[in-house]
């Protein structure tokens, strides 16, 4: 079977670096993840292994460029990076010679298939658009997907016009336990849904709550929200409500669960940290009715390799398996828009804002 072929736009610590260089200063939560290497602002080029082998269910690849090159149906080729360090190293690993230091003509002269974004932020909106005009058949970016809603609907319609599947950001959406929840709700698992509540931490780069959403945003209720970080970063901060114009509430609580959906006969529960679902349903017991815990259906979410889920979601949408991947840049634009609604007012005690943008595609 003919190999899609593929092409990093990228070199960066989710292009390749986490896999193969040293990043952290002492253990964390995630075992070998820690404190941010204390160079990290200035971007050098850390100390690296590019003959560092994985084995998958032990020690699976977070980067793109690993997701890329461990999948049978791909065959890696090209890689454009402007650090030339990087480029030799990402070389080298793969045996590539197809090195650019130019992504548009990285792109005119190989004509990659499945391409990989995980570049500067900035010039992300302006490079998927690109990819799309070159004739690419699925993309994946790094989060956030851009700066401003104009970027975002910008490529979101240059990709659902031209019919390419683009997935935004490794999060934990892209794994298949999420379709599993999603599956539980729409056969009745937990009754009628009456609620979500997500954290607020985050609320577009790590969005998870609208992949169950089957209605648009209409409006939304802030408050608290906090200036930016030592970085600049302008994420919204507070807690708020957004209500969709089906009449649907998401609640955004800083310090909340990752995801938690309440409905009439039950709730189903995804921790953060440990990334583990929870099922409680309604059940009759010799005390009546009583929420109890319940086995979850396979697959639980044990992986943290959430790029080469959103790999396998391109692949079934070219496949004709999904109308589009869990976490794709239309579902990540509407996050973006509730996060900019949200913030205006919310450091001015919270008021209802109108969401009169639509996205579309």
């Amino acid at each position: 079977m003919p190999k899609y072929r593929a092409a990093i736009i990228g070199i960066g610590w989710m292009g390749l670096l986490n896999d193969i260089g040293t990043r952290w200063t002492e253990p964390g939560p995630y075992g070998d993840r820690g404190k941010w290497h204390v160079d990290d602002v200035d971007r050098p080029m850390p100390k690296v292994d590019v003959h560092r082998k994985f084995y998958f269910h032990e020690n699976p690849p977070v980067t793109f460029a690993e997701a890329l090159a461990n999948r049978p149906e791909v065959d890696l080729v090209a890689g454009a990076e402007r650090d030339k360090e990087r480029l030799q190293v990402f070389g080298e690993r793969y045996g590539i010679k197809a090195l650019y230091t130019d992504a548009a003509e990285m792109l005119r002269n190989e004509r990659p298939e499945i391409v990989a974004i995980p570049s500067n932020t900035k010039d992300r909106p302006r490079l998927t658009v690109l990819v799309v005009e070159n004739g690419a058949k699925g993309i994946m970016t790094e989060k956030p997907m851009a700066y401003t809603l104009e970027e975002a609907d910008r490529l979101v319609k240059a990709c659902a016009d031209a019919g390419v599947p683009l997935v935004c950001g490794a999060i934990s959406t892209n794994h298949p336990s999420f379709a599993k929840a999603k599956e539980l709700i729409t056969t009745g698992a937990i009754g009628d849904v009456v609620s979500i509540e997500a954290q607020s931490d985050h609320l577009s780069q790590h969005q998870n709550w609208s992949y169950f959403m089957d209605s648009a945003p209409a409006w939304v209720i802030g408050t608290g929200d906090t200036p930016p970080g030592p970085e600049g970063s302008e994420e919204f901060g507070g807690q708020g409500m957004m209500v969709t114009e089906d009449g649907e509430a998401v609640f955004f609580r800083r310090g909340g669960p990752g995801l938690r959906i309440t409905g009439t006969e039950g709730e189903i529960l995804h921790q953060h940290v440990k990334r583990d679902w929870e099922l409680w349903q309604e059940i009759e017991t010799s005390a009546g009715k009583q929420r109890v815990a319940m086995p979850w259906p396979e697959p639980q979410h044990k992986s943290v390799s959430v790029v080469s889920h959103g790999l396998s979601d391109i692949f079934d949408c070219l496949h004709g398996k999904l109308d589009e991947p869990k976490n794709s840049g239309r579902r990540v634009a509407v996050a973006l828009e509730v996060e900019v609604a949200l913030k205006p007012e919310s450091t001015e005690g919270g008021r209802r804002v109108s969401v009169l943008r639509r996205q579309e595609g």
